[in-house]
């Protein structure tokens, strides 16, 4: 279906090397999906990219910015979306539902359902849509049904679908993406939980959705009535540390007021990791065992080195009462891995960092390597007693349930 005359020798050469980058880095382990990341041009639906930025394996091509210079519409990086059509696992025929558009992915799409199937794109802002038209006519798709809408408030007309693939950022579940999916259908979605962004391939069974895999990535916030604002608490009396919240303030933040005035409480937990080993599930464990859980950033211009986090702007952190703790790390002696800690302030410092402890600990023994919590969604006002045992996160419109197997299981 593509455009010969927009491939060059070059592009082409180095689309095959990015794709090839990708399945020998193990990101990419379909033969379907390989075939359709090497065959569609993907500089042609990046113009005024460089073949160079319009070819890094990792990292996105942003086509839009809003009044404050931050990006609010881009072209994932071909890692991320190779990893998410993996997840879609879409066959010839299927009937495809896109959130968030831009034309490079409804073309992959297309591609993969082939003749027999149909793919339709939505996308909030007008530039957007317009562009994915022109791009998608120019370059051998005018099949795909472009939309102009809020995806978020139900899109109907289509459905049902096999699959719904979301490629914006996502705070929640809403109510059409579920009811709009075919019984045994998949939605792939970027989805925030307690302010960690995994995408999630969900099966739909029956009157929620059950999920078959979940990936670290990161994405451009959706936009429209799903958009969602973390909230911010300053720990310091200035703008130096923050800690950011992803379902509500504390119930009493004022608490915090005098906790950094207090002796740090340092301890070290004996769990050490390689350098380059993913630690995801071990922040996903955090996130699900620790109720005051959120995420600390220092604001380098302000440091006064109150606290020394081994990463400023990320640091897993957790509020109890009038106390607070993170995660940090220190380098061992053979200097190829490093071990975690948690430092404490507050009055009941050594209680929390101790309890931080315990939990990346029990992670280490329990979960290290494993295969991260099952996470299923029910529409929001489901009664207690219908949920699987975990973690619940109450959202506006589902409650996500994050559930850990048991030791024995993994072990098993």
């Amino acid at each position: 279906m593509t455009n010969s005359i927009t491939d060059s020798d070059e592009a082409v050469r180095l689309r095959n090397g990015v794709v090839d980058e990708l399945v020998t880095k193990g990101w990419l382990s379909t033969p379907e999906v390989e075939r359709v990341m090497r065959g569609v041009p993907r500089h042609a639906f990046t113009p005024g990219a460089t073949l160079e930025e319009a070819y890094n394996a990792y990292g996105a091509v942003v086509t839009k910015k809003d009044e404050h210079g931050v990006s609010i519409s881009s072209v994932s990086a071909p890692q991320i979306q190779g990893m998410m059509l993996e997840q879609a696992a879409v066959k010839p025929g299927m009937n495809v539902l896109e959130i968030g558009s831009g034309g490079l992915n409804a073309a992959y799409l297309a591609e993969l359902v082939g003749e027999s199937g149909s793919v339709t794109t939505v996308d909030i802002d007008p530039e957007v849509t317009e562009r994915a038209t022109r791009l998608l006519k120019e370059n051998g798709y005018p099949q795909v049904n472009v939309v102009l809408a809020d995806a978020a408030e139900g899109f109907h007309g289509r459905g049902p679908y096999h699959c719904i693939i979301v490629t914006a950022g996502a705070w929640d579940i809403v109510p059409a993406w579920r009811e709009e999916l075919a019984d045994g259908g998949r939605l792939v979605v970027p989805l925030r939980m307690r302010g960690l962004t995994r995408t999630i391939g969900f099966e739909r069974v029956g009157d929620h959705l059950e999920s078959t895999s979940a990936k670290v990535c990161g994405f451009v916030p959706m936009q429209g009535a799903a958009a969602h604002q973390e909230e911010l608490l300053l720990v310091a009396g200035t703008d130096e540390i923050g800690l950011r919240f992803d379902d509500g303030l504390p119930t009493s933040p004022s608490q915090l007021d005098n906790a950094v005035l207090t002796a740090r409480e340092e301890s070290w937990t004996s769990v050490t990791v390689g350098l380059q080993e993913p630690v995801d599930s071990l922040q996903m464990y955090l996130a699900t065992m620790l109720d005051g859980f959120c995420i600390m950033a220092v604001d380098p211009d302000l440091d006064t080195g109150l606290v020394a986090p081994s990463n400023r702007y990320f640091s897993l952190a957790a509020v109890e009462g009038n106390s607070f703790a993170y995660l940090t790390t220190r380098r061992t002696d053979d200097d190829q891995h490093v071990e975690f800690g948690v430092h404490a302030f507050g009055p009941t410092r050594q209680r929390l960092s101790q309890a931080v402890t315990e939990h990346v600990r029990t992670w280490a023994r329990d979960h290290r390597g494993g295969p991260g919590p099952k996470i299923t969604v029910f529409p929001a006002g489901t009664p207690d007693d219908q949920l699987p045992s975990g973690r619940v996160i109450d959202k506006v419109h589902s409650r996500v349930i994050l559930s850990w197997p048991s030791a024995d299981t993994v072990g098993g």
